[in-house]
C-alpha cells in the first residue's frame, strides 16, 4: 500500500504521516500487521503504539479504528479506560508512585511530594522538557516492598524523599552522558 493516500477519511496526509500527530503511517501499519489487523487484538495494537511513540495521539486512534472497521468511539472507549493509555505526551520517564494503604501509611506521599519539588509538576504532568511524566496508581502489588515507586518500569523499593531525588538525579545524569 503507498503512503500517499489521499487524507480525506483516511487519517493520512500525502507524506505518509498520520496527519496530527506525525506518526508515520508505516509505523502503524507495521504494528497492525504484527497483530494480522485482528479486531480482537486492539488492545494489544493499542499497547504496541503507545510504546512506539509514548502515548496514543488521537489521529492514530482514528487510523487504527479505520484499519480494524471498529467505530472509533470503542476505540476511545478502550483508551480512556485503561489507566495504563495515555491520550497525552509522556515523558521519557515514566515515574508512578504507589500510593495504595500498605504504601500511604509509610509515607508515599511524602515521596510525591519530594518528587513534585523535584521536578516542578504535580502528580499526573509531564515535565516541559518532555523528560519526566509523574504519576500516581492505587497499588502496585508489592507491599511488602512500600513505599514503592517504578521507574521505566523497574520497582523500586521502601523508596524515601532522598532516595528518589537520588534516584531523579541519576536518571538526569545518564540522559545527559548519552546526550554527549
Amino acid at each position: 500500500m503507498s503512503s500517499k493516500v489521499s487524507p480525506v477519511g483516511t487519517g493520512r496526509k500525502g507524506n505518509g504521516r498520520v496527519s496530527g500527530c506525525g506518526i508515520d503511517s508505516a509505523i502503524l501499519d507495521r504494528v497492525l500487521a504484527r497483530h494480522e489487523q485482528s479486531p480482537s487484538a486492539i488492545v494489544a495494537i493499542m499497547q504496541d503504539v503507545q510504546a512506539e511513540v509514548n502515548y496514543l495521539p488521537e489521529d492514530a486512534l482514528r487510523y487504527v479504528a479505520e484499519k480494524l472497521s471498529l467505530p472509533v468511539s470503542k476505540v476511545f472507549r478502550l483508551a480512556t479506560f485503561y489507566r495504563a493509555f495515555s491520550l497525552e505526551p509522556r515523558g521519557a520517564h515514566l515515574i508512578d508512585v504507589c500510593t495504595g494503604t500498605a504504601c500511604h501509611v509509610r509515607g508515599a506521599v511524602k515521596i510525591v511530594d519530594a518528587l513534585e519539588r523535584e521536578l516542578g509538576i504535580k502528580a499526573g504532568e509531564t515535565d516541559g522538557e518532555m523528560e519526566f511524566t509523574l504519576e500516581t496508581v492505587n497499588c502496585l502489588g508489592a507491599c511488602a516492598l512500600g513505599p514503592v515507586v517504578v521507574v521505566d518500569e523497574a520497582y523500586h523499593g521502601q523508596m524515601t524523599g532522598a532516595r528518589v531525588v537520588h534516584l531523579v538525579n541519576k536518571l538526569r545524569k545518564n540522559q545527559k552522558g548519552a546526550e554527549e
